[in-house]
């Protein structure tokens, strides 16, 4: 009996050390899972010099949904899981993000990211689908529903950019003058960040947390050259919400610091069929702080459109 407790402390203390050891292995494990149990499996795609790296499951009507400014696919999986029961589901790493390329010397503007995505999304699924982006993602969502109307059955706005709220948040005010507080700057920066996006910030575990804040590093270069690109363009979505045709969910965070709620009356005033869904006790990513609520109160606006 002493022997066999002694092999059992041995094999705990190598898990545990594994798990500090080598948390890159461990947080693919733990991705991998997590993208089984939601019932998306990873593929990858070449359109024209970008590999897209994406996550897909489910069947039925394709629902395609786009990750925010420094953010990834994998920020939907919680999310998703409720979906992909009676729903197609197709969440790529926007190009330069996640898996995606990342090409410096190639630009990401406005019409360039369109140009792609929308290969993209012919690509992968050449019929009539629903669309749906967060943050940067939203205003992504929002522009191809105004570019390409006859190929969006819906659109779902969460706290989606591309709009000038009523009111400038401390952040807005903040970039407006040339800063990026959305970016991590090091690794004790943590905290501010999931403080700004989260009014709850989920808890983490520790390979996951250390690889996210490893890539966030890596990336800063690219985060900075993609907001310069994007920027000159980053409110041109307002003026053109009365040419969306689709059906709109525009669903927000009550206490997002990043992009301020009076963004709502805004997207209210220009679109033309839409149902609004404020969330308390949330913050700029609803689908990841709180992913059941969000994914019901989507799915009961999908439910109402007919095809």
């Amino acid at each position: 009996m002493k022997k066999i407790l002694i092999v059992l402390l041995i094999l705990i203390m190598a898990v545990v050390a594994g798990y500090y050891t080598f948390p890159e292995r461990v947080a693919g494990y733990m991705l991998d899972l997590a993208r089984s149990n939601a019932g998306l499996t990873q593929k990858e795609i070449k359109i024209d010099d970008h590999n897209i790296v994406y996550l897909e499951g489910g069947k039925g009507e394709t629902i395609l949904l786009l990750h925010g400014y420094t953010a990834e696919k994998d920020n939907w999986l919680q999310f998703a899981a409720y979906l992909t029961k009676d729903y197609h589901v197709v969440i790529p790493d926007i190009p330069g993000y996640g898996e995606s390329s990342q090409l410096m010397d190639a630009s990401y503007n406005l019409s360039n990211q369109m140009f792609r995505l929308h290969k993209f999304a012919q690509a992968v699924n050449p019929k009539k689908f629903h669309i749906v982006g967060n943050s940067m993602g939203g205003f992504f969502a929002g522009t191809y529903a105004v570019r390409y109307p006859d190929e969006i059955i819906s659109l779902g706005l969460f706290d989606a950019g591309g709009v000038m709220p009523l009111e400038k948040n401390v952040i807005m005010k903040m970039m407006g003058k040339g800063e990026n507080p959305i970016v991590l700057k090091n690794s004790g920066d943590w905290p501010r960040i999931m403080g700004l996006v989260f009014v709850n910030p989920p808890s983490l575990p520790y390979p996951l947390k250390k690889v996210f804040i490893q890539k966030a590093l890596a990336n800063r270069n690219f985060y900075e050259k993609a907001l310069k690109e994007i920027k000159p363009d980053f409110f041109s979505l307002e003026k053109n919400l009365p040419k969306i045709k689709a059906p709109t969910l525009i669903l927000w965070g009550d206490q997002d610091k990043i992009l301020d709620i009076s963004s709502v009356p805004v997207f209210e005033k220009g679109l033309k069929n839409h149902k609004t869904v404020i969330m308390k006790d949330c913050g700029h990513v609803p689908q990841v702080e709180k992913p059941k609520e969000t994914a019901m109160h989507y799915l009961d606006f999908i439910k109402t459109i007919k095809n």
